[in-house]
């Protein structure tokens, strides 16, 4: 009797795990798209209504905006390297794939702008942050990079982080000028890394 009483404690926990992942996967996509558009320092409220939850259950999951941010970013990082094997098994050519991908990418760094100015008291988070930002996403890029050298699409002599770096940097532009197209940029350094014919 003890262990059906137990057994039946254990199975609606399972559903509410699932449903709670999803509720939070729902938050976090609401706050990243909010960021995008009213930056990291948006109202709370915001996120909420665009979530279509209380401001409580923000708070509830993320006490401090910091938190809120850092989950944001670790998420969306998440999101860019699940997407990698997914673009490459799905797209025509590991060079379209590789041009989607970077696409994601280039979404990303846009959303991650403000973080450093409200981690600048914690040093220690960014570093951890920024691991985990290398430690998930150049070996996708490599994936990547290197299926499409294996085709002969590519140079064999990229470099997936000095790659992704190059694309930062690119981005930096698009904050303080809305004619800057970073996207199209990062397009042309993506086709030039095609071998020549």
């Amino acid at each position: 009797m003890g262990n059906s009483s137990e057994e039946g404690v254990a199975r609606p926990a399972r559903p509410k795990r699932a449903d709670a992942r999803r509720n939070k996967e729902t938050l976090l996509d609401a706050a990243a798209a909010v960021f995008v558009t009213a930056g990291v320092d948006a109202p709370v409220r915001d996120i909420a209504a665009r979530a279509g939850v209380g401001m409580g259950t923000i708070y509830r999951h993320f006490p401090t905006r910091a938190d809120l941010i850092i989950a944001v970013y670790r998420h969306q990082v998440d999101a860019c390297a699940e997407a990698g094997p997914a673009l490459l098994s799905a797209a025509p050519t590991p060079h379209a794939a590789l041009g989607q991908w970077i696409d994601l990418f280039v979404d990303f760094l846009v959303t991650k702008h403000g973080l450093a100015a409200v981690l600048q008291s914690d040093n220690s988070g960014f570093d951890t942050l920024h691991a985990y930002f290398l430690d998930r996403l150049v070996p996708v890029c490599t994936q990547l990079l290197e299926a499409a050298a294996s085709t002969g699409e590519i140079r064999t002599d990229v470099d997936a982080y000095a790659l992704m770096r190059g694309v930062g940097n690119l981005c930096i532009g698009a904050d303080s000028d809305p004619r800057y197209d970073a996207r199209q940029l990062v397009a042309l350094l993506i086709a030039g890394l095609r071998r020549p014919q």
